[in-house]
């Protein structure tokens, strides 16, 4: 398992986080590695103004990964929000397709999960995931993350998440302790 630095991520960092998160969830480079989403989704995953949001947010925190000798800017990132005072949400979770399979994923997300505790002291970390992602979110079950069977509706007609290529898109949300 190659080992990851992190770093807060700036404005400084967004056209590279956009081009990390587009590559590992959608169009053909996401092929190379299992977190696509291609066959359900085209277009952007996020967009610059959405990024940039999460950045200026109070009780946001988006983390970068890098991995030594890498040509690339980022390896992977995670994006954290206090929602709650003993909960926070989790997303904009990936790594490079091609060093998935690898263990960075899961040095990222505990990552996330530690800098919650350490910043925010919550209990609770809360996800959404497209319950049609059945390897995805059996990746998180084995990290300790509980499917609740609650679901959210996917925004459809808000291109900012792509262009939906089915129509019964659902978000499950999935919890954690931690801490």
């Amino acid at each position: 398992m190659l080992p990851l630095t992190f770093r807060r991520a700036t404005e400084a960092d967004v056209p590279d986080l956009l081009s990390l998160v587009t590559s590992a969830y959608r169009g053909e480079s996401s092929r190379q590695g299992w977190t696509t989403e291609a066959h359900l989704l085209e277009g952007q995953r996020i967009d610059a103004d959405l990024l940039l949001a999460d950045l200026r947010a109070p009780d946001s925190i988006v983390v970068t990964a890098h991995t030594d000798g890498s040509p690339h800017p980022v390896d992977g990132c995670v994006h954290v929000r206090r929602t709650a005072p003993s909960t926070a949400y989790l997303g904009m979770f990936c790594v490079r397709p091609a060093g998935q399979g690898q263990g960075l994923g899961k040095q990222v997300l505990a990552e996330a999960e530690r800098l919650v505790v350490d910043e925010w002291a919550v209990s609770t970390v809360e996800m959404t995931v497209l319950d049609a992602r059945t390897e995805l979110l059996a990746f998180y079950e084995r990290r300790g993350y509980v499917r609740s069977g609650e679901h959210r509706a996917f925004p459809y007609g808000d291109e900012r998440f792509g262009l939906p290529q089915r129509d019964d898109l659902q978000m499950e949300i999935l919890r954690k302790t931690v801490g």
